[in-house]
């Protein structure tokens, strides 16, 4: 399963969110998609689930062009609450899969004692945190050849983040899978990446395989992250 975009452009009024970008995924992979809020990170991902169109070149999943229908295909965590508040967790496990086909609820099920979630709690009565382990338990429940995460550790303490990233290794499917988590907090998931993409005002700036960058170059992927900032910074 590959994901490409292909001369990808995307405005919003005058503003560029991305200029001319061109990515390939592929499947056994997870990417980290990093850069600064506003640097397009979202968009690449709301353009892959088929939310928003480029104005100028095409986005393929599995050498289909994106449109509405790709969410067949596709799981998508967006960085927004997206709940009804007075669902309780199990309402809302049922409401996916009554939605999407590839609803796994024996998966559901554990990864609700993983990340100890009642599934009688009401989700107006749920901390930001546990809506963020909410969020993640519904996007991985989903059986789809790509899983988009947008921030899934926002509003999470670091104890939490680090069970929900031992998580994410027990339940992808690395064999049929593409993952791609966009970011801020990099510590956490360089376990998890194979490989890095920084954006930057709408422009791919730095590309590395990560085991390539610890060994190659003896720099994490912070370490490497921030020497790409300042470089830009400094042009």
């Amino acid at each position: 399963m590959t994901v490409k975009l292909l001369n990808v452009s995307k405005r919003y009024g005058k503003d560029f969110s991305l200029k001319n970008v061109s990515l390939t995924f592929e499947t056994g992979k997870i990417y980290g998609l990093l850069g600064p809020n506003g640097s397009g990170k979202s968009t690449t991902l709301k353009m892959i689930a088929g939310l928003v169109y480029p104005n100028n070149g095409t986005v393929e999943v599995d050498a289909e062009e994106v449109t509405r229908k790709i969410c067949k295909k596709v799981a998508y965590l967006t960085e927004l609450d997206m709940f009804y508040p007075s669902f309780t967790v199990g309402n809302m496990i049922e409401f996916y899969a009554s939605q999407f086909s590839d609803f796994d609820m024996e998966k559901a099920e554990n990864l609700l004692i993983d990340m100890k979630l009642d599934r009688a709690k009401k989700i107006k009565q749920l901390s930001k945190g546990n809506r963020g382990r909410l969020k993640l338990v519904l996007a991985l429940s989903r059986k789809t050849q790509v899983l988009l995460l947008d921030e899934p550790f926002s509003g999470l303490d670091p104890m939490v983040r680090d069970s929900i990233v031992k998580s994410l290794l027990s339940y992808i499917n690395f064999d049929e899978q593409t993952v791609i988590i966009a970011t801020h907090e990099i510590d956490e998931i360089e376990p998890l990446l194979d490989e890095v993409i920084v954006i930057f005002q709408g422009d791919i700036i730095g590309q590395k395989n990560v085991e390539t960058l610890r060994e190659e170059e003896g720099l994490s992927v912070l370490e490497w992250f921030k020497s790409t900032m300042v470089q830009m910074e400094g042009n």
